[in-house]
């Protein structure tokens, strides 16, 4: 696989990012791609491994996540065929496992990467990049539709379009089914098309996929509330695969929590995209106002590059985590992630356009300041971790924010949807509402895999 020996003479080289100073004038794609000979060169460096746990997805070692894509890509073959410049091949070879690349090249964190056996001693293989470029090529040559199912086949109805739904949607139109997914927001795609930000996924992307559905037959209803809908779906459905999701939020329950100004981060990113598909000024705006976005996930990460976007005065983010150490023995835990300190694109843009990292360690978030016409200040007090985590004395204090943006993640799925339809006979759960929050690759591997299970049970397969 790949060139003997390349990964000795030719080093990592991810693709760039634009200067903070300009990325943070648009919302357009924060990246810069390699050329074509220096991705190829990337992609030479993918060693002949022999067992190569880039690819395994399960679990290993007693490790409770799997290693590893969860989409389970044949990652060396891809890998080989691009360096070959095989790319209509290599585009082929992805499709057999991932349906969706160009979502999981531009979001995903790269479990594969973590996996890598040249990681165990050098850098990984850019394999989420040259995933991206096999993608992207695709799409410039052009993707047909799948075949139109039969006027007879079994109806399957999903709810919900986010990367579950989109895959298990997909999957069963694939299988032969007839399809139709049902959204209660304006415009398909749930978290790719509102959760994330444009700069990390162009909503184009997501609007050429869901075209692509519709030409192949997946019918999308927009606007519509499922459990006012749930009898009728149900009525005309063979099955119902339930994918909403697991967008319950967290909540942070100290005194002023419910001062205005005080967002859900996808309530605040949501409001971001709509504005810029619909034009207008977004519904919550960060331009001119001291930020604090509480919680330190991707969602934060995208929280401060979006409030950086819409001009804000400062953006700080406050953890209760510990910041991770610099380096640890990747020997002694691999192919475990190396939980290391590291930047997202938006706290690097952050410390390029503040001068420091925006992100204070070992934080509690104790209580909110304000009156009536909004939040003023946050309230924190230092952790330690010596022993029992617990609040340190005498640290107590505010910093100033007019926005704050709960970005602490989500406790599971909206129950009310899944009990809507509980008793129909073929009721099926996918993604991260019968998972839990996780990863886009690894719900669009569940839905993979309930989709299926739909289709058998159908007599499809």
């Amino acid at each position: 696989m790949g060139r003997p020996g390349a990964y000795l003479e030719i080093e990592r080289e991810e693709r760039g990012a634009r200067p903070a100073c300009e990325a943070v004038g648009d919302f357009g794609d924060y990246t810069v791609s390699l050329s074509d000979e220096d991705r190829c060169a990337q992609a030479s460096r993918c060693m002949d491994c022999g067992v190569a746990f880039c690819q395994t997805g399960a679990p290993l070692a007693g490790s409770r996540e799997a290693v590893g894509c969860p989409l389970r890509n044949l990652i060396p073959e891809t890998n080989d065929l691009l360096y070959r410049k095989r790319w209509a091949d290599a585009a082929g070879r992805l499709a057999l496992t991932n349906p969706f690349p160009e979502f999981t090249g531009r979001v995903c964190p790269a479990p594969c990467e973590i996996a890598c056996n040249l990681g165990l001693h050098d850098e990984a293989v850019t394999i989420h990049d040259n995933e991206r470029f096999i993608s992207d090529f695709a799409w410039e040559r052009g993707i047909e539709p799948l075949p139109a199912a039969a006027a007879d086949a079994p109806l399957v109805s999903v709810v919900g379009s986010g990367p579950a739904g989109l895959a298990a949607a997909w999957e069963l139109a694939r299988l032969g089914a007839r399809v139709k997914v049902f959204e209660r927001d304006d415009r398909p795609g749930g978290l790719l098309m509102y959760g994330i930000p444009s700069m990390k996924l162009p909503k184009d992307i997501v609007v050429r996929r869901v075209d692509l559905m519709e030409r192949s037959g997946i019918e999308f209803f927009c606007r519509l509330d499922a459990c006012e809908m749930a009898d009728a779906i149900m009525a005309e459905s063979d099955a119902v695969v339930v994918a909403c999701g697991a967008r319950v939020a967290r909540r942070v329950d100290v005194p002023g929590a419910g001062l205005p100004g005080i967002h859900f981060a996808l309530e605040y990113l949501t409001a971001s995209t709509r504005s810029l598909l619909d034009g207008g000024a977004p519904a919550i705006d960060a331009r001119g106002k001291d930020v604090v976005v509480v919680g330190g996930g991707d969602t934060g990460v995208d929280c401060v590059a979006t409030a950086l976007r819409q001009g804000a005065r400062s953006v700080r983010q406050v953890i209760r985590a510990r910041r991770l150490p610099d380096a640890v023995d990747t020997a002694a835990i691999w192919p475990a992630p190396r939980k290391v300190f590291s930047q997202g694109y938006g706290q690097r843009e952050a410390q390029a356009l503040q001068g420091e990292d925006p992100r204070d360690f070992s934080v509690d978030t104790i209580g909110f300041e304000g009156d009536a016409d909004g939040v003023s200040a946050v309230l924190l007090q230092d952790l330690s971790y010596e022993g029992e985590r617990h609040r340190v004395p005498g640290t107590e204090r505010s910093i100033p924010a007019q926005l704050v943006l709960i970005a602490k993640g989500f406790t599971g799925a909206d129950q009310s949807v899944i009990d809507a339809f509980s008793g129909f006979p073929r009721l099926y759960v996918a993604g991260d509402a019968r998972l839990g929050s996780t990863i886009v690759a690894r719900a669009m591997a569940d839905a993979l895999d309930v989709a299926r299970t739909v289709a058998s049970d159908l007599g499809l397969v």
